[in-house]
């Protein structure tokens, strides 16, 4: 019977060891009674979206639950038990990560530590990504003339460079040019879930804070070249 503990106890040592490429890790946890294993879940769960640089999509975390356990039930525990805490769980970029509560953003700024990175825009770049945003995919060309001035390569670059914009499909314009869509870093650095968050176009519009007047008053006058097969 010792001999059987013994070789137990190793068994579980070694897929505790070997269960981050998920080979032996034991996600059903049968030998637990629901209230510990629930607990153990849970903990799976918080464990692996605070070690995450970004947010982590659902099929991620169902890798260290069980087949019919529900991620977002478990997602709904943790989000209740932070409920007192200053960071909360929130569902950005079809994922889930900590952030810190916006009622803390003062204190934060205020003491001086060092935060995660974020997308630091100037008021040019803002309006640029912001129509690429609304009316994505879309070409520089048909930038230029929502703003009724020439959008340089360098600022298209730029939030390339920040990851905020990719290429889109190739337009059916003569040449062909790339296209511009926004990617997940968009969705999570203005915490949006998808697209569908972004605050509807006609409201903004009303309020002043889109449309062509607005987007043309932007100091974006550049001279370019035309429209080419650019990347």
């Amino acid at each position: 019977m010792a001999r059987q503990a013994d070789a137990a106890r190793a068994g579980r040592a070694e897929r505790s060891r070997r269960g981050s490429d998920n080979v032996l890790l034991d996600t059903e946890l049968a030998d637990l009674p629901p209230e510990l294993r629930w607990r153990e879940w849970m903990q799976r769960v918080e464990a692996v979206i605070f070690a995450s640089a970004i947010p982590v999509p659902r099929e991620t975390l169902a890798r260290v639950v069980g087949r019919n356990c529900s991620v977002d039930l478990l997602i709904d525990d943790l989000r209740e038990e932070l409920r007192d805490r200053p960071y909360e769980l929130v569902s950005v970029a079809g994922g889930w990560q900590h952030r810190t509560k916006p009622a803390h953003a003062g204190v934060i700024r205020a003491s001086g530590a060092p935060t995660r990175a974020t997308a630091d825009l100037n008021t040019n770049e803002a309006a640029v990504l912001m129509a690429i945003g609304y009316f994505q995919p879309v070409t520089r060309a048909e930038l230029s003339k929502i703003f009724g001035k020439e959008i340089s390569r360098d600022l298209i670059g730029s939030l390339r460079s920040l990851e905020l914009i990719a290429s889109g499909p190739r337009s059916p314009q003569p040449g062909a040019p790339y296209t511009y869509v926004t990617t997940p870093a968009f969705l999570s650095a203005f915490g949006f879930d998808t697209l569908r968050d972004l605050p509807d176009i006609e409201m903004l519009e009303d309020a002043g804070l889109l449309g062509r007047d607005r987007m043309m008053s932007a100091d974006l006058a550049t001279p370019m070249p035309e429209e080419g097969d650019e990347e």
